[in-house]
């Protein structure tokens, strides 16, 4: 059975489009997830104070892929930037720009010096301090309670990245052994 047959399966038992082509595009079968519950990633970021994209200074100077980004501090103005066109066009619209994860990324390159590996590479995001590590973003209009974070993913830490409603950022670096295995495709918390 191949990697993909549960897209079928999916259609078999009645989902509908939308649902198939959601889970294609995150590459596994609802029945498959296991979750970080958001009361656990509350709780992990609870004592953490929130950073306005305005006042985020970085952490050091970093690289990523390729020697990019050319400029740390022309990054951290293009994060100030892209916060505050997101912020513009919800009170324009009421609707968020689809953002999340990059936004995520690029904070975490400046706050934690995340170095990022290069465009579509898989089991981690880049690394902090020679770990490897994953970045789950969790934006202000997350209804559910869980984030999901692939088992086979060679990462070390994962950084839980919080974007509230003001736009304010909260992160935290947590081990992979503070995740617990539930012997599927996916880890979840300890609680």
């Amino acid at each position: 059975m191949s990697d993909w047959d549960f897209l079928h399966e999916m259609h078999d038992r009645g989902y509908s489009a939308e649902d198939i082509a959601l889970a294609a595009g995150v590459g596994y079968a609802p029945w498959e997830e296991a979750y970080i519950s958001r009361q656990w990633v509350d709780e992990e970021l609870k004592d953490q104070l929130p950073d306005p994209a305005k006042s985020l200074k970085p952490k050091e100077p970093f690289k990523s892929r390729d020697g990019f980004p050319f400029s740390v501090l022309e990054q951290a103005e293009i994060f100030e930037d892209l916060v505050e066109c997101a912020e513009r066009h919800f009170r324009n619209t009421g609707r968020y720009l689809q953002v999340w994860g990059e936004l995520g990324e690029i904070y975490a390159e400046i706050k934690f010096g995340l170095r990022r590996h290069g465009t579509h590479q898989a089991g981690s995001d880049g690394t902090i301090d020679g770990k490897l590590v994953e970045v789950k973003t969790i934006s202000p209009e997350k209804i559910g309670d869980q984030v999901i974070v692939k088992s086979q993913g060679d990462f070390e830490q994962l950084l839980i990245v919080r974007i509230d409603e003001n736009f304010e950022f909260a992160g935290k670096l947590i081990d992979r052994d503070a995740l617990t295995d539930s012997g599927g495709r996916f880890l979840k918390a300890r609680m």
